[in-house]
């Protein structure tokens, strides 16, 4: 399915108004291709997070249904905590929908020797419970888990939307200390998954730091444009670089 002859990846979103820099999946310089967002008004970080509101189901079906009459070919979310309700949204239309960089994480663990960890960078550790895990199958992954809710300026914007102006090297340097932590007590760890979409701009110096490969929602939605955009193999010279 397209939007006016182009491949549109939809994107469903909670209610927020803080900034959203480049590498966030709510900033349109993020992707070299199209996006459409639907705004999920009431759902805010507390009651999707923290809660796992179930009343917040309803709503995001019918965000995820209208952006599937405007001709998305798939959906995707701006939290990753949404994949509580991945089966019951994937359920609801038609096109591919993958609610969290979370349902990366079976496949993230077959890449690597079974006694390594998958580590997790997640909005608040105290809220990931193996139900959420579950609802991609990964109840059984080994992993080890990073959380930014005890970080002042994630806290503040992110997790109780104080205010909207967002310091971003204030959060760079509170996404590093809780990284290095978690690099330092797990030395084994094979590969990190980002599950908090607002932690994704800060993907390049993660990896720099720990040398690990770093997934998260822009490397699966990157992923899944490039499945539905496919283009003819042609037949270079030997030596000949791609264009």
């Amino acid at each position: 399915m397209t939007m006016a002859g182009q491949v549109v990846i939809g994107v469903l979103c909670l209610d927020t108004s803080f900034t959203k820099i480049p590498g966030h999946i709510r900033n349109r310089s993020t992707f070299d291709f199209p996006v459409a967002y639907e705004v999920v008004q009431g759902a805010t970080a507390e009651r999707l997070v923290a809660q796992a509101d179930p009343r917040l189901l309803a709503p995001f079906i019918h965000a995820a249904r209208q952006l599937e009459a405007q001709g998305v070919a798939a959906i995707t979310s701006a939290c990753g905590f949404l994949v509580i309700f991945q089966e019951q949204l994937a359920d609801a239309v038609g096109v591919p929908l993958y609610s969290s960089s979370l349902i990366q994480l079976p496949m993230v663990h077959r890449m690597l020797r079974t006694n390594r960890p998958v580590g997790l960078l997640v909005a608040d550790k105290g809220a990931l419970t193996r139900r959420h895990l579950a609802a991609i199958g990964g109840e059984s992954v080994p992993v080890c888990v990073a959380g930014m809710s005890e970080q002042p300026e994630f806290r503040e914007v992110m997790l109780e939307a104080r205010r909207d102006e967002l310091d971003a090297d204030r959060l760079g340097r509170e996404v590093m200390t809780e990284v290095e932590q978690l690099a330092r007590e797990n030395p084994d760890m094979g590969a990190l998954v980002i599950e908090c979409t607002d932690l994704v701009p800060f993907a390049h110096a993660i990896q720099a730091h720990i040398g690990v490969p770093v997934f998260d929602i822009v490397t699966l939605t990157q992923m899944v444009y490039r499945s539905l955009t496919r283009e003819l193999f042609r037949v270079r010279p030997p030596g000949a670089r791609p264009a």
